[in-house]
């Protein structure tokens, strides 16, 4: 199975809705979303219809990122340093709390967990990993995206241990975990361009490859035309689907 879909509505909701297989909500992300405002996205979508949900900021981010500008709060000096990078601490668990609400509510079947470049492999951060995910319960499959320079039999064993799928974009690397592929195509090839870019033919063709090596696959656009271009790579994988089933005689 491949589902595909956009980070983010991309376009009106109801055509993300009735053209693509997924959302993943980014608001969350930024700051809590209310249990209710989910229920609603639910509600208007089909029942067949996936959402995945990107975890809070504060559970994996230090306040000194900028996207918490999007925060919506203000934070004492006194209480930066209890943000991010999967600390023990109240802002943390607060955010787990505010993803776990809407995950929920939304039926997501993926929670995602992205990562900024600065956090390493340090023996701290791998400690804070390993706590905060053996402290958390969810339905949904927990998925890491992890930008700094980890090593791939680190994020693999990490991976084995916390039952986690490893996020990757596929013009950038490749998995460290098997069976289920989450993939977040940031518009890398050929790179400089990044978001600005749109996938050619060749590209889809490319990522619909790589998806027959695994069981399952979201392959989630993330780049400005994320839109059309899901719809195109979605279109792709149906007509060759139909293709490889053998007609009747």
């Amino acid at each position: 199975m491949i589902c595909t879909g956009t980070c983010g509505f991309g376009r009106r909701q109801a055509d993300a809705l009735a053209q693509l297989d997924a959302v993943e909500i980014q608001e969350t992300f930024y700051r809590p979303v209310s249990i209710e405002r989910a229920a609603k996205w639910r509600a208007k979508a089909p029942p067949e219809f996936r959402f995945c949900v990107k975890a809070s900021q504060f559970i994996t981010h230090e306040v000194t990122s900028p996207t918490y500008r999007r925060s919506g709060r203000t934070i004492p000096d006194s209480d930066k340093s209890a943000y991010g990078s999967f600390r023990d601490t109240p802002p943390v668990r607060e955010g787990w709390e505010a993803t776990r609400s809407v995950a929920e509510a939304i039926r997501a079947t993926v929670i995602v967990f992205q990562t900024p470049a600065s956090f390493g492999p340090t023996e701290a951060n791998r400690t804070a990993l390993y706590r905060f995910f053996e402290s958390i319960r969810t339905d949904a499959t927990k998925a890491i995206e992890l930008r700094g320079p980890w090593a791939v039999h680190i994020v693999e064993k990490i991976c084995e241990d916390l039952g986690l799928v490893h996020a990757v974009d596929p013009f950038d690397k490749e998995p460290a975990t098997y069976g289920l592929a989450y993939f977040r195509l940031h518009g890398c090839p050929p790179g400089k361009t990044m978001y600005q870019y749109t996938y050619t033919d060749t590209d889809l063709g490319r990522i619909h490859a790589i998806c027959r090596e695994y069981d399952d696959a979201y392959v989630m656009f993330n780049n400005f035309s994320m839109h059309p271009d899901a719809v195109r790579f979605r279109s792709l994988v149906r007509d060759q689907t139909d293709a490889a089933v053998p007609a009747h005689e």
